[in-house]
């Protein structure tokens, strides 16, 4: 049974969200403020995360930044911001999805939903073997993936996005593709989503899209990994 951790400060709305999860056989607890949801995902880690951005003690935001360097719980944001460059900062900062104030409970249930399917494991790659693209080695065994001999520090989907280009290393990987396999989503509406994660590897793999050293972007298709250093 998956558990969600519910985060929001008004009463009525904890006892509504909590009330159709739990009838969709989702085991709900619900606290109040960021403090008590970072003490809760600290001691008992849920499997997913509803955050509310309008809490008493922290801006919700801010607590996201803190609960990512917690841990990698995928987390939709209740936001009653609609702007895009709003949104694209609550990705970077490392929300999974986000609901605009107001909504219906029915309506974040199925967000619910779709996050838990979308967080199983990508398809396992197609060896247990390491996998080497220039100084690049992924470890499927160990879920590990070193670049010149130093360990990423990489998300649970961005190991999986990176791991999931190497086993098709020199080949190009439509985004269409990259979505549907490591996401588990409908291509339509997921682009931002997946242009986020690409902009953190890059970071990570010390690369710019004007200058990559292995994300390489095939305009109108998709991506390459490959070696061109």
């Amino acid at each position: 049974m998956p558990l969600v951790l519910l985060v929001d400060d008004d009463p009525t709305v904890r006892g509504a969200i909590a009330h159709t999860l739990t009838d969709l056989g989702h085991a709900v607890r619900a606290v109040g403020s960021a403090m008590e949801a970072l003490q809760e995902i600290t001691n008992n880690p849920p499997d997913l995360v509803i955050l509310d951005l309008g809490l008493p003690d922290i801006d919700g935001a801010d607590a996201l930044r803190m609960l990512r360097t917690i841990c990698d719980v995928p987390v939709i944001v209740a936001t009653a911001r609609r702007g895009e460059l709003d949104i694209i900062r609550l990705l970077n900062a490392g929300a999974d999805d986000y609901v605009v104030k107001p909504f219906s409970t029915a309506h974040l249930a199925a967000r619910v939903t779709a996050v838990l399917r979308r967080g199983r494991p990508a398809a396992p790659e197609r060896s247990s073997e390491p996998i080497r693209v220039g100084g690049l080695c992924v470890d499927p065994s160990r879920r590990t993936i070193t670049l010149d001999g130093e360990v990423l520090k990489l998300t649970r989907k961005e190991y999986e996005l990176l791991a999931y280009l190497a086993g098709r290393a020199g080949q190009v990987v439509t985004r269409k593709e990259l979505v549907t396999e490591v996401w588990r989503a409908p291509y339509a509406g997921f682009e931002k989503t997946l242009d986020v994660h690409i902009s953190w590897l890059r970071r990570k793999l010390g690369e710019t899209a004007a200058r990559p050293r292995l994300l390489h972007a095939v305009r109108g298709v998709g991506i390459m990994l490959a070696d061109h250093s």
